[in-house]
């Protein structure tokens, strides 16, 4: 049984709980078939009310902020793997608080709270930079010329600074196993000799284990080989793999316009305001019913409600003319969605619900006046 969009309210995010099923259990497959950790990583997604589905599968959850920590320790139940480019003094002891590792930017990040880090008992970990990354976008790539991310051999020298149990990198981006074996050989060769003082290895996000065809026997064996050949404990953080392809972004048709020959459906979304990274990457995304543009079928650019100028992608051709009040269905709108909305222009967040095969449609979540007010005072 697939979604019955017509049973939902717009606009809307929904999550279809037998494709996030889907997903934990192969997540779930490879961290029992490896031996390690696998996190849910707060940044990609971090819809609580989900969260009792996400503790069936036994799975920990990596924080970049204080928000995120907490979160993970209130309603995941588990202390979080905690990393940020830095600190503030008037937050770390909270962060420790809720976190079982600390990952640390730089060495004079170490310096000034591995002391609170050891009396908390809270694993302390360096963010390395393997200065190479398979990533074909910038935005998206943390070990270009001139990161700020993590520190590199050079920097490091001959020995690891006192109380540091593990290395942390991430280099990847929606990437396939072969591009983690890449990364493992550049890490070997530049931080090798430091492993056997080490407990254990984070090796970030950017794993699309979920994606069709990803080598999931592949991954396990390069992460079985690594963990027996080095005896450290691994632990992988991968965003986008838990909720990737899990639901979608439900708009309505308001009205359609036409300037110069171009054809805009005006939705009760926003790309600014609801799927941001489409226009900062950019990318186009998936329609469902639509292809890309197509001379011989009706063609339409898709408007946001918001004012910005740029607040629009095109072009999706469809097999029919449309209209106000149709329903525009994007496909893959629940992984770094949600976690990078915004009410600008005092556009309405779209309300959150989940679709389960034997209940239906259920609402989690709505946005109101209030919520946009509380947001700035």
């Amino acid at each position: 049984m697939s979604v019955d969009f017509n049973k939902i309210p717009t606009p809307c995010y929904v999550i279809d709980e037998g494709l996030l099923r889907n997903n934990l259990e192969l997540i779930k497959k490879v961290k029992e078939a490896s031996q390690i950790e696998i996190l849910v990583s707060f940044k990609a997604f971090s819809i609580w009310r989900v969260f009792p589905i996400f503790k069936e599968y036994g799975l920990g959850a990596s924080a970049s902020s204080i928000n995120e920590a907490r979160l993970a320790f209130e309603e995941l139940g588990r202390k979080a793997h905690t990393y940020s480019p830095a600190y503030e003094e008037r937050t770390i002891a909270d962060i420790l608080k809720y976190s079982s590792h600390i990952s640390f930017n730089s060495i004079n990040q170490l310096r000034k709270y591995s002391k609170a880090a050891y009396d908390h008992r809270v694993s302390m970990g360096l963010r390395i930079n393997p200065e190479f990354s398979d990533s074909a976008y910038d935005i998206y790539n943390p070990c270009k010329p001139g990161s700020r991310f993590g520190v590199t051999a050079e920097q490091l020298g001959d020995q690891i600074p006192p109380g540091v149990e593990g290395f942390h990198f991430h280099a990847l981006f929606e990437a396939d196993s072969f591009a983690l074996e890449r990364l493992l050989a550049v890490f070997l060769n530049k931080f090798g000799k430091y492993l056997p003082k080490l407990k254990w290895v984070n090796m970030g996000g950017g794993h699309l284990i979920t994606q069709k065809g990803y080598g999931t026997d592949h991954l396990i064996r390069t992460l079985t080989g690594f963990k027996n050949k080095y005896g450290v404990e691994i632990i992988l953080e991968p965003g986008s793999a838990f909720t990737y392809q899990t639901g979608y972004l439900v708009s309505t048709i308001l009205d359609i316009v036409e300037n110069n020959g171009i054809k805009t459906a005006v939705l009760d979304v926003s790309f600014t305001c609801h799927m941001p990274d489409c226009l900062e990457m950019p990318y186009k995304p998936v329609i469902l019913n639509g292809t890309d543009e197509m001379a011989e079928k009706p063609t339409y650019r898709m408007g946001g409600i918001s004012c910005l100028a740029g607040d629009y992608m095109g072009n999706w051709s469809f097999d029919r003319e449309l209209k106000p009040g149709d329903q525009i269905i994007f496909d893959d709108m629940i992984h770094y969605t949600t976690v990078k909305t915004t009410m600008f222009n005092g556009v309405n967040h779209p309300c959150i619900g989940i679709w389960n095969e034997t209940s239906g449609f259920r609402l989690i979540r709505e946005f109101n006046y209030q919520d946009y007010k509380d947001r700035l005072s």
